[in-house]
């Protein structure tokens, strides 16, 4: 059940699909001085920042490199809930829920999560992560970065962060796998 939710919990950043290499996904940490880590995952990609920004602020975005389905709720334009599961629901026990907050479009995007999968471990700790991604040209492509901030300085919050450091740069891999194939193709993949 453990490897099963650490799985379902990465529904936000981690997918399957072209993991990029690594001189393609930089990623840097840093203790700060509560001793909390800050986790920064960087990467080109071969899209304008208008593309990427769709890609990261949408449902019909994310669906296309980061789950194979995502809603957000007319009722609260704030709330993202995704899952790996094609045959996922909302508010299903499998998915996972990030609050929007700030948002400067084709900028930044801020985020938390909010719901995760039932069975996710240190859930207690990760709710009180935050990330954001910025983006901005970079010449022809888009650097895109996403910064986690707040992961404790406690056992849960070093198991999360050597979770996290493997999945958010694999997601990121898939967003710019996504802008130089096309979108991930979800079906291919389960089979």
């Amino acid at each position: 059940m453990r490897g099963l939710a650490w799985g379902l919990a990465a529904a936000l950043l981690i997918a399957t699909p072209g993991a990029a290499s690594a001189d393609e996904v930089k990623v840097t940490r840093q203790v700060e001085a509560d001793r909390t880590t800050t986790m920064v995952h960087e990467v080109l990609v071969d899209a304008s920042p208008a593309a990427v920004w769709t890609a990261i602020s949408t449902a019909d975005g994310w669906m296309t490199w980061a789950v194979p389905v995502a809603w957000i709720s007319k009722a609260d334009p704030d709330l993202i809930e995704t899952s790996y599961d094609p045959a996922s629901k909302p508010g299903g026990p499998d998915t996972i829920q990030q609050r929007f907050g700030e948002r400067v479009a084709g900028r930044s995007l801020a985020f938390r999560t909010v719901k995760a999968p039932a069975g996710f471990p240190h859930w207690d700790e990760y709710q009180k992560v935050a990330s954001v991604f910025e983006i901005e040209p970079a010449g022809q492509q888009t650097r895109v970065r996403l910064i986690s901030r707040l992961y404790p300085d406690s056992a849960g919050g070093r198991a999360l962060i050597g979770f996290f450091e493997g999945g958010n740069a694999m997601a990121l891999g898939n967003l710019r796998q996504r802008f130089a194939t096309g979108p991930i193709d979800w079906a291919a993949q389960r089979r």
